[in-house]
Parts: structure tokens; C-alpha cells; sequence
């Protein structure tokens, strides 16, 4: 067994000169540990995708050949649910064990994490949709264009009763696609590629996650292989999390589409990848401007570039224009419709977090919360912007970026585990430090709260206990987990203890 060694691990390692003996080998319990709590919870995130059909609505037609697959095994699907809800926070303490073995100097088996992270993000790839049925309404927009309509226009409901379509998903059938222009192109060709199988579809559009997943995990090896413990990090973050793994790739999220172009922008920025400026922040711009065309909340992007290139006005008014370009072009082609659909996701999402838990002890109506979610996310942006931990300081885009998400996600009213990728495709070029626990804790318990990831008003099938389990998920712990978040990051903020736990491995950067 191969371990990944930190240089500190690998000093203590040393003949010490005042006895002439050798300190004793490193303690490789905890690295082990933390290995087998990632390796069982991608066991059971796969083994829940080959019996999705057991579990998770609707039934879908596969195709007679190629993928996606699975098997055609009856299994109980409390059973399955029950063990599926074991993943997320066994993902999460595993994580969170290597990453504390890492900072104190023990080795850690990074070789069979990464080559496990592989195997499952491929397998989860060609397994049809599991944890969300976002991705088959995603096939269902590309299929209305293909058809020659506006998925702005046409509903999911009127396109099935059009087509006679099997396996549309019932919780989004009312409504028209919350997704940018961009999103809709790739949803168009996705369609083109899977023909009329929906299944066949949504694997092109999980084929294309997959890309952009390997990307950014190729970027930050690169990126850091100077840096062992820095790379380890950042692949135990992102590579190896089954967490990420479930959202981007099972899920087959368009967010992770956004994350891969939006941080390509912020990271030609700040490292000044073309050597004329002028043009360097002109094609950050169109990137970010290209994100932004995929899933709206990337526009926080866009206010990270706007932050680190006020200095410099050439810069800010090529990076402005590149992105305008890109969104104004695309929405001439959608349309109004697409404006006004796309703008209308504010009101979307898991339940209304603490501030409906808030307002509802209180008597305010719910329809104020978004506004005062509009409110709050300034002063929290201010200070995240200006009291983050030190690092990155020659980064100031990739700060930015960090702390308009973070602090999108702490105080939206709206959320989804999978909306966490906005700040994990940042996070992980970031220094290690407390964000590190607050990010990856956000994203466990709201992957948990989030499965089975049936939809509303399914989960009856699956029993009494399991739907009232997930009530008491959505509607207690959720939202008294995120208000607890959100004073978490404030303290730290204020007190600026960011990292107060001992590291070994010491300040790093790419």
C-alpha cells in the first residue's frame, strides 16, 4: 500500500542526531480510517445507482444497448434508502479525517483514494440518474429544442402529453427551464447525441460532467505539484469526495458545468495566463459571463472579477464587456422568456432554510424572505471579503470569488447541496483553514437532508418512517444547521481565527 507522506511526515522520518536513533514510524490508523469511510460510502452511493429502479422515480425506459445501466434486481427500497442516508456522513467524516492527517503530518493512501475517485466517478457515470431528477429535466429542455419549441415556453407536462414521453420527472413538470441559454445548448445537444431516449440523454449530459469534473481535478494537480500536502488537499476536497462525487456526477448537476468555466475565468485572472492584460481579462470575462449564461448564481464571479480589477479600468472594462458579449448574445437568441424563466429560480429551491423556520415562529410571511436574504448578503459579503484568512493575497479574484459564494450560500434562502460546488471549485486553490470544515460540513448535511433526492411528495412510497424522517430533515435540521453556519463564519470572521488548529503543513499557494 502506497501512502501519501507530508514533508513534515517525512522529516520526522529522520535519524534524530541527539540519540542516533530513528522516531518511531508514522501512525497510519487514521489515514486508514479515513480511507475506508470514503471507499464504504462510494461502495454504497454505486451500489444505490445500479438499484435505482427500486428506489427512485420514474421508471425509465434504457436503451437496448450502451449505457446508462443497471441492474434488474429487486431490492427493498427502505432498505436501500436506509443505507444510501449512511453515505453522506461517513463521506464526511472521512474527508474530514484524512484532511486532519494531512495537517498533522500522517501519511495518508492518496494513490488509492484517487484511483477509487476515478473508478466511482466513471461508474456513477454510465449508472442512470440517482439522488436528484434534475438531469432528466435537463433532457427534457434539450428534447423541447430539439423539437423545435423554447424550453422557456413549453413546460416538462406539455411536452410529455405532446410526445407520450416516458420517465419525465413529476416535480418540475409545471415548469419551464430556470437554466441560462448555454445550458440550454448543451441540454439541445446532449438531446441530438441520445436520440429519443431520455435515459440515453441525460448519460451524454453526465458524460459532459464527467469532462469538466477531470478538468478541474487535473488543474489543481498541476497547480500544486510542487506542493504535496496542498495537492493532496485539494484532490480530497474535490477528486476523492464522494460528496462532490454524488452531487456532480451521480446527480449529474448543470452547476458543475458553471464551476468548471467560472473558475477557469477567475484562474486566468489572477495568474495571468496571455501576456497582454487587457486581453487576459477579456477572456476571463467571457468565461465568467459564460458561467453566468449556465446557472445565474455565477455572476458572483463576475463580481469577484469586478472587485480585483477596479484598479485597473482597461482590464475591468474588457473583463465587462467579454461577459455582456457572451450573455447578450445568448439571450437575444432565447429570447424574453428565458430572461424572465431564468430570473424566476430566486423562489426555487430546498424549502426556506432558517428564514422560513425564522418567520414562520414569528408570523411574517415567507415571501419576504428572499428580499431580506437580499439584504443580509452585503454586510456578510463585506466581511467575508475583508476578514477572510490570509493566503492568496496576489489571488485577489479567487478571495473574492470565495467570499461573494460562501456568503451566497450562507444566506440564501433557497439551497441545494449540489449549489455547494460554487465555492468547493474555488475552495480547494485555496490555503488550508477552518473553511475547509465549514465547506465540507455544509455539503455533508445538506447531501444527507437532500436524500433520497426522490422530490416532493414521492417519498410516500418509500414508508411512514423514511418520509418523516426526511420532514424532520428539511424542516429542523436543515435550517438550524445552515442558521449555525452562518453565526459560525460570522465569529470567525470577527475574532479572526481562521487557524487556530496547529498545521504541519504551514501556509500554502499555488
Amino acid at each position: 500500500m502506497t501512502f501519501f507522506k507530508t514533508p513534515a511526515a517525512a522529516q520526522s522520518a529522520q535519524p534524530l542526531p541527539e540519540s542516533g536513533g530513528e522516531s518511531p514510524a508514522p501512525d497510519k490508523r487514521l489515514g486508514q480510517a479515513a480511507t475506508a469511510a470514503i471507499l464504504l460510502s462510494l461502495v454504497i452511493m454505486i451500489g444505490a445507482g445500479l438499484l435505482r429502479a427500486n428506489w427512485m422515480p420514474p421508471a425509465l425506459k434504457l436503451p437496448s444497448f450502451g449505457p446508462p445501466w443497471e441492474l434488474d434486481v429487486r431490492v427493498s427500497p427502505r432498505l436501500t434508502v436506509s443505507i444510501l442516508w449512511l453515505s453522506a456522513p461517513l463521506a464526511a467524516v472521512g474527508v474530514g479525517a484524512a484532511l486532519v492527517a494531512i495537517r498533522r503530518g500522517l501519511p495518508v493512501p492518496m494513490r488509492i483514494l484517487l484511483v477509487a475517485g476515478g473508478i466511482a466517478a466513471v461508474a456513477m457515470t454510465v449508472l442512470p440518474p440517482a439522488g436528484s431528477t434534475d438531469t432528466l429535466d435537463y433532457a427534457v429542455y434539450g428534447h423541447i429544442v430539439a423539437l423545435g419549441h423554447s424550453p422557456y415556453v413549453m413546460t416538462p407536462l406539455q411536452y410529455r402529453q405532446l410526445t407520450h414521453a416516458f420517465g419525465v420527472p413529476v416535480d418540475w413538470q409545471k415548469d419551464p427551464s430556470v437554466y441560462g441559454p448555454l445550458a440550454t445548448a448543451e441540454q439541445y445537444l446532449a438531446a441530438k447525441l441520445g436520440g429519443a431516449s431520455l435515459a440515453r440523454t441525460a448519460f451524454w449530459l453526465k458524460l459532459i460532467n464527467l469532462i469538466g469534473f477531470a478538468a478541474i481535478a487535473y488543474v489543481a494537480d498541476r497547480l500544486f505539484r510542487r506542493n504535496p500536502a496542498a495537492r493532496a488537499r485539494a484532490h480530497l476536497l474535490w477528486t476523492a469526495n464522494p460528496l462532490v462525487l454524488w452531487a456532480a456526477i451521480a446527480g449529474g448537476h448543470v452547476e458543475l458545468l458553471g464551476a468548471v468555466i467560472g473558475v477557469a475565468g477567475i484562474l486566468i485572472v489572477d495568474r495571468h495566463v496571455l501576456s497582454r492584460p487587457v486581453l487576459n481579462a477579456l477572456v476571463a470575462g467571457i468565461c465568467v459571463g459564460a458561467a453566468t449564461d449556465i446557472t445565474l448564481p455565477f455572476a458572483l464571479f463576475g463580481l469577484a472579477l469586478a472587485w480585483s480589477l477596479w484598479r485597473a479600468p482597461r482590464q475591468l472594462l474588457a473583463a465587462t464587456a467579454g461577459g455582456l458579449a457572451v450573455l447578450a448574445a445568448s439571450y437575444a437568441w432565447a429570447g424574453i422568456p428565458a430572461i424572465k424563466a431564468v430570473t424566476a429560480r430566486a423562489q426555487t429551491g430546498e424549502g426556506w432554510g432558517y428564514w422560513g423556520f425564522v418567520f414562520h415562529h414569528l408570523g411574517i410571511p415567507l415571501h419576504y424572505a428572499v428580499p431580506a436574504a437580499v439584504v443580509l448578503f452585503f454586510p456578510v459579503a463585506w466581511l467575508a471579503l475583508t476578514r477572510m484568512p490570509q493566503g492568496l493575497d496576489d489571488r485577489p479574484a479567487a478571495r473574492a470569488a470565495l467570499a461573494l459564494s460562501l456568503a451566497w450560500l450562507l444566506v440564501w434562502p433557497h439551497q441545494f447541496a449540489w449549489y455547494s460546488l460554487i465555492v468547493i471549485c474555488v475552495l480547494i486553490f485555496f490555503p488550508a483553514s477552518r473553511l475547509d470544515w465549514l465547506a465540507l460540513t455544509w455539503l455533508g448535511v445538506m447531501t444527507y437532508v437532500n436524500m433520497p433526492g426522490t422530490g416532493v411528495g414521492q417519498t410516500q412510497r418509500l414508508g411512514h418512517t423514511i418520509t418523516h424522517l426526511q420532514s424532520l430533515n428539511l424542516d429542523k435540521l436543515a435550517p438550524l444547521f445552515m442558521l449555525g453556519t452562518l453565526v459560525a463564519m460570522l465569529i470567525w470572521c470577527f475574532n479572526r481565527q481562521w487557524n487556530a488548529t496547529h498545521t504541519t503543513t504551514g501556509p500554502v499557494s499555488p
